[in-house]
């Protein structure tokens, strides 16, 4: 990818008046922002603009061989962005929605697909931060989000992180402290059976064989 021109980068409270607002122009306009998570700060864009999350890999310098996850506001969301949910799923999320756990189902026709990478599953999960949930609603679409670095480097776990790796690169990081959880969402795979889980997180496989019973 080429040289990014170097753009102004706005760091704003997240509680500052008007800040969702701007948030969400800047979203619809197919921007990315950075904004804190349960886990770790996150960078985001709207996930149904093909264009938007382009730029999201060109702003991480992140490998396009890569999938993104989608936050959503809520667990009905998962109707939007899914297909064949098995009732398990809904299970899980009922129990443990919000929070640090990203389920991979299989995704919709309406995911572009620079954000699964052409593949046929997609990683989503309702975040246990009222201010992502907000953004996701008043926007009316996902985040395609991942976590505010450039590929490869540490998680950052405040704004002051991402700023260091994405001024210039931005419009705008909203400083909500620093984030909650420090390390990425558990993540489970939902299209095999049983599910697996592929990276472990805050979530434990005590927590979800409790719901499901069994695991891979």
């Amino acid at each position: 990818m080429g040289q990014q021109a170097s753009i102004e980068t706005h760091i704003l409270p997240a509680d500052a008046p008007g800040v969702i607002d701007r948030a969400v122009r800047l979203l619809a306009g197919g921007q990315p922002i950075a904004f804190p998570t349960d886990t770790v700060y996150g960078v985001g864009v709207h996930a149904l603009l093909p264009e938007a999350v382009a730029r999201l890999f060109s702003v991480k310098r992140r490998p396009t061989g890569f999938a993104i996850p989608l936050l959503l506001a809520d667990a009905e969301s998962m109707d939007g962005v899914c297909v064949d949910i098995p009732p398990v799923a809904w299970d899980l999320a009922q129990r443990l929605w919000p929070g640090a756990l990203s389920l991979i189902l299989h995704r919709a026709p309406i995911v572009p697909d620079v954000v699964t990478a052409g593949g046929p599953t997609v990683a989503v999960r309702v975040p246990d931060h009222a201010l992502v949930r907000t953004i996701c609603r008043r926007l009316g679409a996902p985040l395609a989000a991942t976590s505010a670095n450039l590929h490869g480097l540490p998680d950052p776990v405040t704004a002051q992180d991402a700023c260091g790796y994405l001024m210039g690169r931005i419009p705008l990081v909203l400083d909500g402290g620093p984030s909650r959880g420090g390390v990425p969402s558990t993540l489970l795979d939902m299209t095999t059976v049983p599910p697996a889980i592929l990276r472990r997180g805050p979530v434990t496989a005590e927590q979800i064989a409790a719901i499901l019973g069994v695991l891979a």
